[in-house]
């Protein structure tokens, strides 16, 4: 109960469900699941907090673009966090290491990768911003770089515990993708320890969901 408290409290800070989306750090000694599906890429993770500004765990992820599956160690740490009276920001950076392999169509036999994560968030009760680019190589298995940035509106102001809904529109840009920009509208939906977004990138017609849960 108590430590259900904490993360509550954690992840309300600044009325608002960024702190949770943005990364894995939560309290101190907490498990944090994460699951992500874009237009390119699955990836299944779990990470456990040792500091409140650092967080480690194993992440797997398959890059359908590459035909690449990647699995390794991830570390996170909170770069920094503003609060103002009526906001809160966020700067993140992950660092990524791990053996990679090509799966399908690529015959490349397993490398070590090393990738990058670096992000930042701002929002209010009403309003939410915020940019990612990351990158990772991993030798003849292939390599790529992203990034991409999202605006978001709340209908409507949730008191704590109760569902929070966000309206957001995604644009990405992956160079290495034929269809360079894409534009992915989704509805974010978080309560308690859970967030869970649902989408469809306009671009490829393909799908976005990405959940998150905390233990």
């Amino acid at each position: 109960m108590a430590r259900t408290l904490c993360a509550v409290v954690s992840l309300c800070l600044g009325s608002s469900a960024s702190a949770f989306a943005a990364s894995p750090i939560s309290y101190d000694g907490g498990v944090t699941l994460i699951e992500e599906t874009d237009r390119e890429s699955t990836s299944l993770g779990v990470h456990l907090t040792v500091d409140p500004r650092l967080a480690v765990g194993l992440r797997s992820e398959w890059d359908r673009h590459n035909d690449a599956l990647l699995s390794g160690v991830r570390v996170t740490g909170l770069v920094h966090r503003w609060h103002g009276r009526n906001y809160q920001a966020n700067i993140y950076a992950s660092f990524d290491t791990g053996v990679a392999h090509g799966v399908g169509e690529n015959v490349a036999r397993a490398e070590p990768f090393v990738g990058g994560v670096i992000s930042a968030d701002w929002e209010t009760r009403r309003w939410f911003l915020s940019y990612m680019a990351h990158a990772y190589e991993a030798g003849d298995v292939g390599s790529t770089v992203a990034q991409m940035g999202r605006i978001g509106f709340a209908p409507y102001v949730a008191d704590t515990g109760a569902l929070h809904t966000w309206l957001m529109v995604e644009i990405d840009h992956r160079p290495d993708n034929p269809d360079e920009i894409g534009v992915t509208p989704l509805v974010r939906f978080f309560k308690d320890d859970a967030l869970l977004e649902l989408g469809w990138s306009v671009t490829d017609d393909r799908p976005l969901a990405n959940l998150m849960y905390r233990f």
